[in-house]
């Protein structure tokens, strides 16, 4: 995946393709189609901690 790429993870039932992950399991584990997750790396930095953004 490019940097600042999208890649919906679903953990419901259902066939990946590129852009989409299935889990494939039988309940979902979050609550509703709002919640969002952050995949980062160790070179990255966060403002509030005074590092800088790439």
């Amino acid at each position: 995946m490019a940097g600042r790429g999208t890649l919906r993870i679903n953990t419901d039932e259902g066939r990946g393709t590129r852009a989409s992950l299935y889990q494939d399991r039988r309940q979902y584990v979050w609550n509703n189609d709002r919640d969002t997750a952050t995949l980062r790396n160790d070179h990255d930095h966060d403002h509030r901690h005074g590092g800088a953004r790439r």
